[in-house]
């Protein structure tokens, strides 16, 4: 966990937008399911970020006030970004019954849905709950007629389950690749 001491004290987050969450069929069968993001969430999203991370921050030389010290600074950056950036989005915490266990943001544009962000906490990851999560989404998407995109990092395992759920890179963008999945024709 990063402490407080290190999180700024501000933690901005937008009003609750009016848009329906995620219908979570698939996610739901797992006992997952989604609240919007209160400003008490910040250490939690700030120890999620941090998690996604680890593998990095491995390989840096730096002690563990230096990686507090730059995971706050980013996590905080990345947050301003996508509140900035994102404004009508979904700004969802993922629960596991009741307790937090990722986050999911996401933003539906009249010409596709974008997920911002999606993050599992170590513990949840690899049980099939992203899986569900996305396919879930893609239903909604397919049901409006309208791709999903993503930004995913080149060397974020994810891309392997992006894949299999028939994502494709539509774009490089260096570190990134901005992957798309299109629903199937309507016949």
């Amino acid at each position: 966990m990063i402490p407080a001491s290190v999180l700024s004290a501000k933690f901005e987050v937008r009003p609750q937008s009016t848009a329906p969450l995620p219908v979570p069929d698939r996610a739901a069968a797992l006992g997952v399911g989604y609240r919007w993001i209160r400003p008490e969430d910040h250490e939690f999203l700030a120890a999620l970020y941090r998690s996604t991370r680890e593998a990095e921050l491995d390989r840096t030389p730096w002690d563990e006030a230096e990686k507090q010290a730059f995971i706050a600074m980013q996590f905080e950056a990345q947050h301003a970004h996508y509140q900035a950036h994102y404004p009508q989005a979904l700004w969802l915490v993922v629960l596991s019954g009741k307790t937090p266990v990722g986050r999911l943001y996401l933003e539906r544009w009249d010409s596709e849905h974008r997920i911002i962000d999606i993050a599992l906490i170590p513990e949840a990851r690899g049980l099939g709950l992203g899986r569900a999560i996305l396919l879930d989404l893609q239903d909604e998407a397919q049901a409006a007629a309208k791709p999903v995109s993503i930004h995913v990092e080149k060397a974020n395992p994810a891309q392997t389950l992006y894949r299999r759920l028939g994502f494709r890179t539509q774009e490089d963008k260096g570190v990134y690749d901005l992957m798309r999945w299109d629903p199937p024709p309507i016949r």
